[in-house]
């Protein structure tokens, strides 16, 4: 039933442009004749006619190889990114983690990033206010959380962004790769907290390529390989036959 479902994709294709450089001297466009002779573009098709139905409370991996289109798909569902043809539709509030820092001012402090990036999110400053001491307290950045981020090392940007998504009270939660930043002490506290919201009944869906990630934490996997779905089932049997194929 409709009610159920968290996202639906419905026979998205999503293309992109490939620019190539014009030759503007004598010399270059000798050169490079054969380059310079073709289109100045062409279309890179990176999802094709994508049927996806994600229920509430499933926790999804989307697997593949590099280029096998699952951050693009992952990008579509947040809406950062639209369909060339097709539609997504997502019912209930969603957060992500998809880039390091996106969302994030560097002059800004840790501290107003967590007000600016929360206020992205929906939150209300009272909201923010709030909840401010449990995010400060989850990153464990200590006095760090008053120095501006672009003083930050990559693990204190996972940190800083990962306290504040999960602390905005979403139904839906995003994160591609995000948890391969960082040291292990601060992985496993994420993935407890993942395993918390799994329990609560937040729908959650996961780009990796950590398959003891997949096995530990997901109920489903979809197995993107060319653009297309190859395979959508239960854990064991997608990561069987994706890594009999390109294991």
């Amino acid at each position: 039933m409709e009610k159920n479902i968290a996202i639906k994709v419905t026979n998205v294709t999503k293309t992109f442009k490939l620019y190539y450089d014009k030759a503007n001297t004598l010399k270059e466009k000798i050169l490079f004749f054969s380059k310079s002779s073709r289109a100045k573009n062409d279309i890179l098709t990176v999802l094709k006619d994508i049927n996806l139905t994600i229920h509430k409370g499933e926790s999804i991996a989307l697997i593949g190889t590099n280029g096998s289109g699952k951050s693009t798909l992952l990008k579509l569902m947040t809406k950062i990114i639209y369909p060339n043809k097709g539609k997504i539709t997502t019912h209930g509030k969603l957060t992500s983690l998809l880039e390091l820092g996106a969302g994030f001012h560097d002059d800004f402090t840790g501290r107003e990033n967590i007000y600016f990036n929360a206020s992205i999110f929906g939150l209300t400053k009272k909201e923010i206010d709030a909840k401010i001491d449990e995010i400060i307290a989850f990153s464990e950045l200590g006095e760090f959380i008053d120095n501006p981020v672009r003083t930050y090392s990559s693990g204190m940007y996972m940190r800083l962004a990962f306290s504040v998504a999960i602390n905005v009270q979403a139904e839906i939660l995003l994160i591609d790769e995000i948890l391969a930043v960082g040291d292990q002490h601060f992985q496993e506290k994420c993935f407890d907290k993942l395993m918390e919201l799994k329990k609560a009944g937040k729908t959650i869906v996961i780009v990796t390529h950590s398959m003891d990630q997949v096995k530990k934490f997901c109920d489903r996997a979809v197995w993107l390989y060319q653009g297309e779905i190859r395979k959508d089932g239960a854990v064991d049997e997608v990561l069987e036959e994706y890594l009999r194929v390109c294991g």
